[in-house]
């Protein structure tokens, strides 16, 4: 009985252990499925088990643990045991038997997957710079984008080094799925958010409003004032001072904080012009009754170009001194025979334009006008003596008191001598005796003669070389169209081309010299337009070029 009691206890027991054998093989069998379907590159979560100064231990459910390094974890200071977390499985085992994992890669892969399944190319999104590279900024957004520097208006934060560490929105323009990477920029969004600025401020803005602004670039033209909310507005140069400056930089630097009225805007374009010398009242209003035409002013010259001097009355008012208006008696070919910037001058109104800001100056009124009741101080057919100023091609200007000139035209100079320039026989700086011929107050001119000191010898001319008369001459001129001869003194004939005889081809310069000795004959005589016409054809005489032909001598010398 006792034996098979032992033998049915011993039959149990190794029932029982095969049957634990059994379990244990499909546990074994199962585990081995289990494992065998965890892939390298999978992301699975893991459950930290351990964690130490600088790594965290991670159970996946594999027959080893994983560890990663805190450095890889963003926020490892706030993880404890127990916590789950994404990993990547790099490799089933290392050397040393463990499990490789990568909490960082598990989260680009995912945030990879979330952009490519739920962001495009336009989209809007939220990052941390985390580090400057070669040409631009690495942004975390839960995996690496790439900022390029061109896109990232750093300049916002005063330069790169200021943009790490920031975390901002960006703009993804760019989605490589091959390559798996993202370029964003910061552009878009931040010229949006200005113009939302622009647009809210200019909503409020009104003309003549005075705003507050800093200077941030100078021109030749002006300054830009940097108003607020992205808006800069252009200070011109010609609205910074009623008075005047050659450089916006004499008013304004770069830098300074000024208040300026808005005098106009574009909301659509988003221009602003701005005025600081508005601020002040317009020095030109009520001009007239401060300078009054005809009225002496005293001031001070500011600038001098080729036509005149600009005078300074008081700051933001200038008035024009012509060159004209210097002197009655003087005349100048450039303001700054007389003039330098920094004199003292004074000066009469003459004329006020408050409308385009214009004053009209003189400085000759300043003395009494010399050409006043000329015409009762020279009467025409008086004789009168006075000193040559001037010599032209046309003429001599002969001052006849200080201020009062008159002139002695060319044909005034003499009733039979062909004059061919005025200097021939007239000097600079002699006395000459003249009668008055005209005299025009109005116009400011005096006509003089000078062969009017003698009667017009003409009607005793006519009489004497009647035509046809046949006298000798002395050849004073040749020309291409004849020859001018001398029958005496002061008085000359013309001797045309066509009345000499020229052989064909011939030249008058082969038959005729200057000083030679000529028989002609006179052919018309005109006493109105004082000329005398010759013509040698038909006369005998000797051969010209001979040294014995005959020659006129000269009045006073003898045969």
């Amino acid at each position: 009985m006792g034996s098979k009691i032992f033998s049915e206890g011993v039959g149990l027991l190794m029932e029982t252990e095969k049957k634990k054998d059994k379990i244990n093989e499909e546990l074994a069998r199962m585990y081995e499925e289990s494992i065998s379907e965890i892939k390298e590159g999978q992301i699975l979560k893991g459950k930290i088990v351990q964690i130490s100064e600088k790594e965290v231990l991670i159970d996946i459910g594999y027959k080893s643990e994983g560890s990663i390094f805190k450095s890889e974890m963003s926020e490892a200071e706030k993880l404890k045991v127990g916590d789950e977390i994404d990993v990547l499985l790099e490799a089933k085992e290392n050397d040393m038997g463990m499990v490789v994992l990568s909490h960082e890669k598990a989260k680009r892969v995912k945030s990879w997957q979330n952009i490519v399944e739920n962001q495009k190319e336009g989209d809007v999104i939220e990052g941390k710079i985390f580090r400057k590279v070669r040409g631009g900024f690495m942004v975390d957004i839960g995996m690496q984008a790439f900022l390029p520097a061109s896109l990232s208006m750093m300049q916002e934060f005063g330069g790169a080094d200021n943009l790490v560490g920031k975390r901002l929105e960006f703009k993804i323009v760019k989605i490589n799925i091959p390559r798996k990477n993202i370029v964003l920029s910061r552009k878009e969004i931040v010229e949006e958010r200005r113009r939302g600025e622009k647009r809210a401020i200019l909503e409020r803005l009104n003309k003549g409003d005075l705003v507050k602004g800093v200077v941030r670039n100078i021109t030749d033209f002006g300054a830009f004032i940097d108003i607020g909310g992205g808006i800069t507005g252009l200070l011109h140069i010609t609205d910074m001072s009623w008075g005047r400056i050659s450089n916006p930089g004499e008013v304004v630097s770069i830098g300074d904080e000024v208040e300026v009225k808005v005098l106009d805007f574009d909301k659509t374009s988003m221009k602003v012009s701005l005025g600081l010398k508005q601020q002040t009242p317009n020095p030109w209003e009520n001009i007239a009754g401060k300078y009054p035409e005809g009225s002496v002013i005293t001031g001070k010259v500011v600038n001098i170009m080729p036509y005149g001097i600009f005078v300074e009355l008081e700051k933001g008012v200038e008035g024009l001194v012509h060159i004209s208006e210097f002197s009655w008696s003087k005349e100048y070919s450039h303001p700054a025979e007389k003039f330098q910037v920094g004199d003292s001058v004074k000066a009469v109104v003459l004329r006020t334009d408050a409308k385009n800001q214009k004053l009209s100056l003189g400085i000759k009124q300043m003395e009494k006008d010399p050409w006043g009741k000329v015409e009762q101080r020279y009467k025409v057919g008086g004789r009168i003596k006075g000193r040559i100023n001037v010599v032209t091609d046309y003429g001599a200007f002969v001052e006849l008191e200080k201020g009062v000139e008159g002139l002695v035209h060319v044909s005034d100079l003499s009733w039979t001598k062909r004059v061919t320039h005025p200097k021939d026989i007239l000097k600079k700086g002699t006395e000459i005796e003249t009668i008055i011929l005209n005299v025009d107050e109005q116009n400011r001119r005096i006509a003089l003669g000078v062969k009017q000191l003698t009667q017009d010898p003409w009607d005793e001319i006519i009489k004497k070389y009647e035509p046809d008369t046949v006298c000798e001459g002395k050849v004073t001129n040749i020309t291409n169209f004849g020859i001018f001869v001398e029958l005496e003194s002061d008085l000359e004939g013309l001797l045309h081309i066509s009345e000499i005889d020229l052989a064909p081809g011939g030249r008058i310069e082969d038959l005729y010299k200057i000083g030679d000795a000529i028989k002609v004959k006179i052919i018309h005589i005109d006493g109105v337009q004082k000329k005398i016409a010759l013509s040698a054809k038909g006369l005998e005489e000797e051969a010209p070029g001979e040294k014995d032909r005959p020659v006129i001598e000269e009045e006073g010398e003898s045969h």
